[in-house]
């Protein structure tokens, strides 16, 4: 029984463990609703340095000094959204994982959807084209003249 639950306290600690990601621990306020904020917000926000991975799980530098301008911007009395509109225009719309669906953004985002129907099309276009090319007949002339080629050949 109690090897079950030294194995059981293992196995969730290291469940657990990639939950606190890369936050050192004289980041995390002592407000607790913030802190929940804070990682809520961390975790919409690209590392720059790592761009796969968000601020709050990088080690880099540059997420560290994010990590502690939401914070501070937190305790500051902003909203989430207020948070993130700040970081956004400092270091544009990049720093987010999810970006939002713009004008700015629509070629973007329709690029791909554009791709695929332009190569539709053309294949499209492409096969209609080949159906449409049939082989003409051979005139007498021609069947004569083919007929006589290859009797010679044998």
């Amino acid at each position: 029984m109690r090897r079950a639950a030294l194995i059981a306290g293992v196995l969730a600690g290291l469940f657990f463990a990639g939950a606190a990601g890369a936050v050192q621990p004289d980041e995390v306020l002592s407000d607790s609703a913030l802190e929940t904020r804070a990682r809520e917000i961390s975790a919409e926000l690209r590392c720059l340095v790592c761009q796969n991975q968000s601020i709050d799980d990088s080690d880099a530098d540059l997420a560290r000094d994010l990590r502690v301008l939401v914070r501070e911007r937190l305790v500051a009395g902003d909203t989430d959204q207020q948070v993130v509109d700040y970081i956004v225009a400092r270091y544009g719309e990049f720093v987010l994982l999810k970006p939002s669906f713009t004008g700015r953004n629509a070629l973007l985002w329709g690029t791909p959807v554009l791709l695929l129907l332009a190569g539709g099309a053309y294949l499209l276009l492409r096969g209609r084209r080949n159906d449409s090319k049939k082989p003409i007949p051979l005139s007498a002339e021609e069947s004569e003249k083919l007929a006589r080629l290859l009797q010679q050949r044998e």
